[in-house]
């Protein structure tokens, strides 16, 4: 065994040591039609005075975040908007909103938006709560403060940050992304409420839905067993491929957004069990250094990778084959895979996502890959990327 090899053994292990420590926060979800209001009462009874809300622009010109919050009015609750949040959120927004907290003297944090909006707000509560750099998180367990209560109404149906003790944000002046993680930025009460999603654009539509099947994939194909990963990526990837198509050809099919975001929910639980893979160790890097959307960059990468698993990963791909119902129990184990693959490929394709970039640069890939193998070294992968093969999905990305 290689010296990393052992190294990338040992770090499982003492992650997977330390996630079981300690008690699991409080947390109550809302689901359906109407469900952004029943938080919205659950948040007077908490006893919330003064509320900072964490958004983007668009979705505030929209009308989304007031008809999101219509249940707010008149309750006593005091609201101080933060629209700042962009695609791939830096520490410069997470600073600009916990000078809004502090100053305002805001007791929670409500997130309303994307992955986006929803990470920026838990680095922003926990940041409001400590004078300690949020740059020095990077990695597991390291906010070990108490974090101000954080609610969340996600918009799109993709990152499952609303059911994650995650975050990701960039480094404007590295263009490097990184992840926080800890106990205390699960977010206290959610809303899935697919009245919110009904506009949604279709190709937002379909990238956060390639994001949503991207977590339960490497949740379901990696290599810890715990809790209930398998069973929740399991319930995402059906719900992903029966209904995915459906949400991006009729965006107001209130069916497939119901189902779509109970996904993206089912498998940010998974990868809350397990964390993710080499998938994003390669989109984290394309999306912070050329601003590519997550959901996109997940989307390019992700079939190179199950390849490039093929073997090791076969029998848990085989499963998901007859999951997304496109192969007959029976086959070997490598056929199944083979078409579990191809399914991918075809759903990518049917949804409008595209297979390649021109945004990626050759002369960065050797870059690229430094920082996907080793952020690769962190997650609970069938089997780590080696620099070679790393290039060489580099490459087949690019336009």
């Amino acid at each position: 065994m290689s010296l990393r090899k052992i190294k990338h053994a040992f770090t499982l292990f003492l992650m997977k040591t330390l996630a079981g420590l300690g008690p699991s926060p409080a947390y109550m979800a809302y689901t359906g039609s109407g469900s952004a209001a029943a938080l919205c009462r659950h948040i007077i009874r908490s006893g919330v005075r003064k509320l900072l809300l964490v958004t983007d622009k668009p979705l505030r010109d929209l009308g989304i975040v007031d008809q999101a919050t219509a249940a707010l009015a008149g309750s006593g609750v005091e609201i101080v908007i933060y629209d700042g949040v962009e695609p791939n959120p830096t520490y410069d927004q997470v600073a600009a909103g916990r000078k809004l907290m502090l100053e305002y003297h805001c007791d929670a944090v409500l997130a309303i938006g994307g992955g986006s909006s929803i990470d920026a707000a838990k680095i922003i509560a926990a940041s409001a709560s400590s004078d300690e750099d949020p740059k020095t998180w990077v990695g597991f367990g390291k906010v070990r403060h108490e974090v101000p209560k954080l609610y969340a109404i996600p918009t799109t149906s993709g990152t499952g940050s609303e059911a994650t003790v995650g975050a990701v944000i960039s480094d404007s002046a590295t263009l490097e992304k990184g992840v926080i993680s800890g106990a205390g930025l699960l977010p206290a009460a959610v809303a899935l409420d697919s009245d919110l999603m009904l506009g949604m654009p279709a190709p937002i539509t379909a990238a956060t839905g390639i994001d949503a099947l991207t977590h339960a994939i490497e949740a379901y194909i990696c290599v810890w067993d715990r809790g209930t990963r398998k069973e929740h990526a399991a319930m995402a990837a059906r719900l992903i491929f029966r209904h995915l198509r459906d949400a991006v050809t009729d965006g107001a099919n209130r069916e497939a957004r119901d189902a779509m975001a109970l996904a993206a929910y089912y498998a940010g639980i998974a990868i809350n069990q397990v964390n993710v893979g080499n998938v994003h160790a390669i989109a984290h890097q394309i999306g912070g250094k050329y601003g590519i959307p997550h959901g996109l960059a997940n989307a390019l990468v992700l079939p190179h990778v199950l390849e490039y698993c093929r073997v090791e990963a076969g029998e848990a791909l085989a499963e998901l084959a007859l999951l997304a119902g496109v192969g007959t129990a029976g086959e070997p184990v490598d056929t199944l895979a083979g078409k579990f693959i191809a399914a991918v490929v075809q759903l990518r394709a049917d949804v409008g996502l595209p297979e390649t970039t021109d945004r990626i640069r050759a002369q960065d890939y050797d870059y690229l890959a430094g920082l996907a193998l080793k952020e690769c070294e962190s997650y609970p992968v069938p089997k780590l990327l080696e620099r070679e093969p790393t290039l060489d999905i580099l490459r087949k990305i690019t336009a």
